[in-house]
């Protein structure tokens, strides 16, 4: 089986290139990350095309650096840069065997006894690499998807019949590898000793939770045509006690890999058993090989439907999001940037005419501006800096990591010093929308709101930054106050329509004020009973689960003692009218504190 733990490294050059160039600055890169993979700040990572000493990856205790085969990585490593989640993606099997060797940095704890090579040690090492991912996915759970890219890798390698060949691109490879495959196959032959390291490399995965039942069941049905399925029971007790088996107990894992090759029927001294030889032509691969294979190749189909479905998902939601801010910003051209006549006694969504503030409602404007200031006060808070030089508090874990960087050759990234400063955080600006229902049963309505739109805007105009629209919508959308203006006369309406345009309503505010875009506190105010037509209430309720999904509070002002509000948003039911600014500026207030 091919190591994937050098317990003792010979004095000479290990094989392969030495990282130079973009593979030193990648090295650099993965030692950086191998940090938290590993919960160790003392490891080195060195990423070049021939590293691993013949496998994908490999762990050297003694030396506390972990190579990898850069022939995995599939990409140009000038392109790379694994300190970004995103950027993993495009590799996800040679960051998935970092992470396999990280799990052995981590939890192999043990070293095999030196001396002549025995069925046992293999046996007891081929536990431990389910052992470590069970123990792995236990501590960080999202390693999962990792370990799982990397099984066809390292699997791979351990039944390639030539010594350091490297495995052959597998379904769901970003880019195919040639220069590296060679076009090799898997040599896998049908006797007890290739069907039992077959059943630790892929069944034991199983169980271990990396790979689902479903993906393997053709193998096991193998494995049991050749062992038994009374020896494969046997077997799958051994791991199972190797899962719950202590980093550090080398007698125990020594002794199951005794009881392994027991079980199997072979001298557990002797070396693990060879190939026996061929004769005459070539012959295709055995049904075990071809089982194996299949295993791999169910595991990276659904892999790869997995993240095509995500990727497909992502896009539609994007095309979905898009589709919806260019309603937006239609809308608000239409409602906000109209250029023929808003006023007048007759049609539908009437807007009336004007009038002078009174006395009271300039009074609520200076009394609700100081409300939203003492909303919008911050307390000093404190950040944290590091820097690679003094001053600031040393951090070992940072400096030693920052050591590991220079042994490898790599310009140190790790800041090792860290200082607080406390400083002011500004008041996060403030957008309030306010949508209006001008039906017939709203008639009630249409007086306090229109006193209520004047308020917010003028107070609004005293807090820096922030801006309120209000619109009345019926039959029609029409504005009461504009995004950002400072109205000198409060604008009065009728409510006599017949119908709702709330969707439109809704898209005007959004495109106008950014209620959808994180960075600043916003507030949607709907003033209505909610009683609209079937397509205005489903569209509606998109519109407002995007909103509040985006961060918007949502407040819905009932009226008239029956309403309907969509979901998600918050009902107040007011039974004097007038009380209506008091209500808006409480959750103005509110949704400033929250920001």
């Amino acid at each position: 089986m091919t190591a994937h733990i050098i317990a003792a490294p010979s004095a000479e050059p290990a094989p392969g290139t030495d990282p130079h160039g973009p593979w030193l600055r990648l090295s650099a890169a993965f030692t950086e990350a191998v940090a938290d993979l590993a919960d160790r700040e003392d490891l080195t990572v060195t990423c070049a095309p021939g590293k691993g000493r013949g496998a994908p990856g490999c762990f050297i205790p003694a030396q506390a650096t972990i190579e990898l085969d850069g022939a995995h990585l599939g990409h140009d490593p000038r392109t790379c840069d694994p300190s970004r989640v995103s950027d993993r993606e495009r590799y996800p099997a040679l960051w998935g065997v970092l992470t396999h060797e990280a799990a052995h940095a981590h939890h192999t704890r043990w070293t095999p006894p030196h001396g002549t090579p025995a069925a046992h040690i293999d046996a007891a090492l081929a536990l431990e690499e389910s052992r470590i991912e069970a123990a792995q996915i236990r501590r960080r759970p999202a390693d999962r998807r990792w370990l799982r890219a990397s099984a066809s890798r390292l699997v791979l390698a351990d039944f390639m019949p030539p010594a350091g060949t490297t495995p052959g691109p597998m379904p769901g490879d970003p880019t195919p590898r040639a220069a590296a495959s060679g076009g090799a196959t898997i040599s896998a032959t049908m006797t007890p000793w290739d069907a039992g390291r077959a059943a630790a490399l892929l069944l034991a995965r199983t169980d271990a939770g990396i790979l689902d039942h479903v993906e393997t069941k053709p193998l096991t049905e193998m494995i049991i045509k050749i062992l038994g399925e009374k020896r494969l029971n046997a077997l799958a007790d051994l791991w199972g006690i190797a899962h719950r088996t202590g980093d550090d107990d080398r007698e125990t894992m020594i002794d199951l890999g005794r009881r392994w090759c027991e079980i199997i029927g072979i001298d557990p001294e002797r070396p693990a058993p060879e190939p026996p030889p061929t004769s005459g032509e070539p012959s295709g691969p055995s049904p075990l090989a071809e089982a194996i294979s299949g295993a791999l190749r169910a595991v990276a189909k659904t892999d790869g439907a997995s993240t095509s479905g995500a990727a497909e998902e992502k896009d539609d939601r994007r095309r979905r999001e898009q589709a919806v801010r260019e309603a937006t910003e239609r809308a608000a051209r239409r409602v906000f940037r109209s250029t023929h006549s808003e006023r007048g006694r007759h049609g539908p969504t009437a807007i009336i005419g004007t009038r002078a503030p009174r006395g009271d409602e300039q009074a609520a404007a200076r009394r609700l501006a100081r409300q939203l200031r003492a909303a919008a006060h911050r307390e000093r808070v404190a950040t944290v800096q590091t820097s690679p030089a003094p001053p600031g508090r040393l951090r070992m874990r940072a400096a030693l990591a920052a050591d590991a960087q220079r042994a490898a050759g790599a310009v140190p990234t790790a800041e090792p010093f860290t200082r607080t400063t406390r400083r002011h955080v500004p008041a996060p600006p403030l957008r309030i929308g306010i949508a209006c229902d001008v039906s017939g049963s709203m008639v009630e309505a249409s007086v306090p709101v229109a006193s209520a739109a004047w308020i917010l805007a003028r107070a609004a105009s005293h807090i820096p930054d922030a801006r309120s629209a209000t619109v009345i919508f019926g039959a029609k959308v029409r504005p009461v106050t504009h995004p950002g203006a400072v109205p000198a006369t409060v604008t009065e309406f009728t409510a006599c329509d017949s119908t709702e345009q709330f969707v439109q309503a809704v898209d005007a505010l959004d495109g106008g004020l950014d209620l959808s875009r994180p960075g600043a506190a916003r507030l949607l105010v709907v003033v209505s009973d909610g009683i609209f037509t079937a397509e205005q209430r489903r569209i509606g309720q998109k519109r407002i689960d995007r909103l509040t999904a985006a961060g918007c509070a949502v407040l819905w002002l009932n009226l008239t003692g029956r309403a309907y509000p969509m979901d998600g948003a918050h009902l107040l039911t007011l039974t004097n009218p007038a009380a209506t600014v008091t209500a808006i500026g409480a959750a103005a207030a509110r949704a400033l504190r929250n920001a």
